[in-house]
């Protein structure tokens, strides 16, 4: 052990020693937190996890809960750096659940936003879980401008996941929401993210109707780009709707949408190579 990491564990331990003489829970919580905290920092990473369940359960017995949630939250920190995912899982909610009992929405979905960043590169569905939750919470609230953003996670996710029926309806959800902050420029272009998710499904008579619902809601660019993509599937043009799904506008969307639009069947069950390109011979 480093001289650093055994001062650090003599503080962590010169901590603990004042537990007992301790006002009352509250202040026990603290000396635990501080201790835990110590640990960490000596790399302890054990010692330092009870000692935050030993402070949760203090701050719980004195009913504070937003401190007991905030203990929650460094247990999560603990279990990232050491790959725990039901821990993360467990304790993020726990977390969230508290913060709510608090009374504190905003603290709930930071720590559901905290937990999906954390954990959306390696685990993508638990970050969805983590979103969907986070939107929950801010639409309790009616916090429409916040609970868009979480929307659009959500959306993006559900894309990446191939997930394209949940994703549509994600989709719909977040029009809507962005329809209600009157954010019409970002409506044009989820218009057109739906449009590919719903051609994604096969499914071009639902496509039509959501330019047909929404595409006044479009800028100029968006409506030229749906009615020419839009006529090549109804004309089972391939070539064209090759050329429409790699144009600029449509892969310069968000990273999601431009992956997505490379994978979409064509007419008459061409599909696009990588790249956006048409197999050889495929359009014969």
């Amino acid at each position: 052990m480093s001289a650093p990491d055994a001062k650090k564990i003599a503080e962590a331990e010169a901590f603990l020693g004042q537990v007992d003489s301790a006002a009352d829970e509250y202040a026990k919580a603290g000396m635990y937190f501080k201790a835990a905290t110590a640990y960490r920092n000596a790399k302890s990473l054990d010692k330092s996890k009870d000692c935050l369940l030993k402070a949760i359960d203090c701050y719980m017995n004195n009913k504070s809960w937003f401190h007991a949630a905030k203990s929650c939250e460094q247990i999560v920190l603990l279990a990232k750096e050491t790959d725990t995912l039901a821990e993360v899982e467990e304790y993020a909610n726990k977390a969230c659940n508290l913060y709510q009992q608090h009374g504190s929405p905003e603290a709930a979905a930071a720590s559901m936003d905290k937990a999906a960043k954390m954990t959306e590169y390696k685990h993508p569905e638990l970050a969805l879980e983590f979103y969907k939750r986070a939107l929950a919470v801010v639409l309790i609230g009616d916090s429409t401008h916040q609970a868009a953003e979480f929307a659009s996670k959500v959306s993006r996710i559900l894309v990446k996941l191939k997930k394209f029926e949940e994703a549509s309806k994600a989709l719909k959800k977040e029009i809507s929401l962005n329809l209600q902050t009157k954010s019409y420029g970002q409506v044009g272009r989820l218009v057109v993210a739906l449009v590919l998710v719903q051609l994604a499904l096969d499914d071009f008579v639902d496509a039509k109707k959501t330019f047909k619902k929404w595409g006044n809601r479009c800028d100029p660019q968006e409506v030229k780009t749906l009615e020419t993509l839009l006529q090549a599937f109804d004309e089972e043009d391939p070539e064209l709707a090759a050329k429409m799904l790699a144009s600029p506008f449509i892969r310069h969307m968000d990273v999601e949408y431009a992956l997505l639009s490379k994978n979409i069947p064509l007419p008459s069950g061409v599909q696009l190579e990588e790249g956006g390109v048409a197999s050889a011979g495929s359009l014969k």
